[in-house]
């Protein structure tokens, strides 16, 4: 059930129509910044995620953030990986104590945006605070060796 115009059109495009139906049906200010360079050697199914992984930030965004913007952009951050990089200037949450009582919470934004992350291969990080927005970043590996450094990495850190 993807969107036709990621078909036929490529995910800048998606993105941008994503943009303007948020303005359209509910006002909201969403920004698309593509460094397109980093589409040129990344297959479509990984594209495919790479969408509904901006579409569900924007959504949870909108629903919880009241922010005047939110912005999507993506871009190469190191050697073969992406970063996917959803921020928003709003009331921003505490991330941990959200994630502590998120089985009670009845939505699964959180948990699509973990369960589409592994399917790229990927690591999510998820900054906010009360009063300071949300930044929801998403690296993503585009070949297996960069696969490996970035969990090798993201170990380390976590």
């Amino acid at each position: 059930l993807r969107p036709l115009v990621l078909e036929s059109q490529g995910l800048v495009a998606a993105l941008q129509a994503t943009a303007n139906k948020m303005k359209e049906i509910y006002n909201q200010n969403v920004i698309i910044e593509v460094d397109e360079s980093i589409l040129a050697n990344m297959e479509m199914g990984k594209q495919n995620v790479i969408f509904y992984l901006a579409e569900e930030a924007v959504n949870n965004a909108r629903k919880h953030a009241q922010a005047e913007s939110i912005w999507v952009r993506l871009r190469p951050v190191l050697p073969e990986i992406a970063l996917l990089e959803i921020q928003d200037n709003g009331v921003g949450f505490d991330v941990e104590a959200v994630m502590k009582a998120y089985d009670k919470r009845g939505s699964l934004g959180m948990v699509n945006l973990q369960e589409r992350t592994e399917l790229v291969n990927g690591v999510l990080d998820i900054k906010s605070a009360p009063g300071k927005g949300t930044r929801v970043q998403v690296f993503i590996p585009l070949t297996e060796a960069a696969a490996e450094r970035l969990h090798h990495a993201a170990a380390r850190r976590g």
